[in-house]
């Protein structure tokens, strides 16, 4: 999750950079370079302030990177400009950390990313960060593109329309993702478990940061959906479960199940509606040990159970909210969360660059670090394999004995559809060639056996009704069913 403020000089590597060009390089609050005379650089986020003991080790290499810079400028073959230099060099602090959640991101990027948190943004919508040198999937939202193309938590995006991500930073990486509603992502994919790659097509579109939906199901059983947590969510959330009460729910439902997570505060304000006065929500640690806990300051418990669902796309702000909700006694149904256990702040300049940087860790109220590891569900449900089926896009056709991962793909699809197949293990069989047959007879399409554009799309269409039937979702059926049993 991340806390957002300004800075008035969180670096000043670059005031000795530019040092043989001005005597004192100064920018006014919040700049990129800051006056290198003063003993301490307090930041106007209520952070600590970078102090000169901070700023030793620096200071004592600060002639080699002159040094540096002054090389380059004389006498490399090209010109280049300042501020290339600038952004590379605090590019490669932040990448010699290998932290996967901390980035530095010029203007354009920045833009980008805090437009992700406010309105609207086109794209495939996948939270993702880097790991081991791989852009890396946290969680699909919900209903996006990249949810209906069936892309999952842990896969590694290796291509973008033909181009190797391999060597770009996240940003770089990101930018390449991204796109203009109506085109085409065209992924190459390593997911954990399987063997080969993966090949799907993502078609970009408008990705609405609606976050909370809510109604009532049947039993008088309340359901709300937080999809990310940005700026407009607490306030979301707590309308709509006013307007659930004002209804009677008897019980509520609450379903971060792919929520990759978002800001802070707005986690903080959804507890302090649903936690009793004086329960704690978390715990932050920062680098020297130092812990601040976070408690409901002015709620009151509410009459009726709840229910927390998470999924291994559940992570940070929404393991939060499942941790504190486990720690008042409420209940949690699904599978283990994605454990992110840090805090992001977000470090704006004046010239609109970005640093996002991994400050705190947080801890449950218990004091639990589950970075790495997960929040375990009270009660274990899983969706049935097929769930998790990337739907089939390949260049050539698929038909018998054949074997690949599309195969295994298809099969899981079948299977979810009702259309049975002796195997699941990619190779195509000839009944999997008569399941194939029987799909595409119910659809009046041409009865091939094999699954070519047409069978494919048809395909995608079909599965993609049947797992958002509330039916198909097993994880809320036992959600239900361990609400009415609290239930008075």
């Amino acid at each position: 999750m991340y806390l957002r403020g300004r800075t008035v000089a969180l670096l000043i590597v670059f005031a000795v950079l530019l040092s043989s060009l001005t005597t004192a390089a100064v920018v006014g609050g919040g700049g990129l370079l800051a006056e290198v005379t003063g003993s301490s650089f307090l930041a106007n986020n209520g952070g600590p302030a970078v102090t000169k003991s901070d700023t030793k080790g620096f200071e004592e290499n600060a002639e080699k990177l002159k040094q540096t810079y002054g090389l380059i400028k004389s006498q490399y073959i090209h010109k280049v400009d300042d501020q290339q230099l600038v952004d590379g060099a605090i590019r490669g602090m932040v990448e010699s950390i290998k932290d996967p959640y901390s980035s530095y991101m010029d203007k354009k990027t920045a833009d980008q990313f805090m437009s992700s948190l406010k309105s609207s943004f086109q794209g495939i919508g996948a939270e993702v960060s880097m790991k081991k040198g791989r852009v890396t999937i946290v969680s699909p939202f919900k209903n996006s593109p990249a949810e209906k193309a069936g892309l999952q938590p842990e896969d590694q995006i290796i291509k973008v329309n033909g181009t190797s991500l391999e060597g770009l930073d996240l940003n770089e990486a990101v930018s390449k993702i991204k796109g203009p509603k109506g085109s085409k992502a065209h992924l190459e994919i390593n997911r954990p478990g399987e063997s080969g790659t993966l090949k799907v097509t993502v078609v970009r579109d408008e990705i609405p940061i609606e976050t909370v939906h809510s109604k009532m199901m049947d039993d008088q059983i309340g359901k709300i959906e937080i999809t990310q947590f940005s700026e407009e969510t607490a306030d979301e959330f707590g309308d709509q479960l006013k307007a659930l009460e004002k209804k009677g729910m008897k019980g509520l439902v609450i379903d971060v199940r792919g929520n990759p997570g978002g800001l802070l505060q707005a986690v903080l304000k959804i507890s302090e509606d649903l936690l009793p006065k004086g329960q704690g929500i978390m715990m932050t640690e920062d680098n020297k040990g130092n812990r601040t806990k976070y408690l409901a300051k002015d709620g009151k418990k509410k009459k009726y159970p709840i229910v927390v669902m998470t999924d291994k796309g559940s992570a940070s702000a929404s393991e939060i909210l499942a941790g504190a909700m486990k720690g008042a006694g409420y209940q949690t149904v699904g599978v283990t969360t994605f454990g992110k256990g840090t805090v992001q702040t977000t470090n704006t300049f004046n010239d609109g660059s970005n640093l996002k940087l991994t400050m705190a860790k947080w801890l449950t109220p218990d004091g639990k670090w589950i970075h790495k590891k997960g929040i375990k569900p009270d009660v274990e449900s899983k969706l049935p394999a097929y769930f998790k089926a990337t739907i089939i896009h390949s260049d050539k056709p698929l038909k018998k004995n054949q074997n690949s991962t599309e195969v295994k793909n298809l099969q899981l699809v079948l299977e979810g559809l009702g259309y049975r197949t002796d195997r699941k293990d990619g190779y195509f069989s000839e009944q999997t060639e008569t399941a194939v047959k029987a799909f595409q007879k119910t659809h009046k399409l041409s009865v091939t056996g094999e699954v070519d554009k047409k069978t494919g799309a048809k395909l995608q269409e079909a599965f993609i009704k049947m797992v958002r039937k509330p039916e198909a979702d097993l994880q809320l059926r036992v959600a239900e069913e361990t609400l009415k049993k609290k239930i008075k």
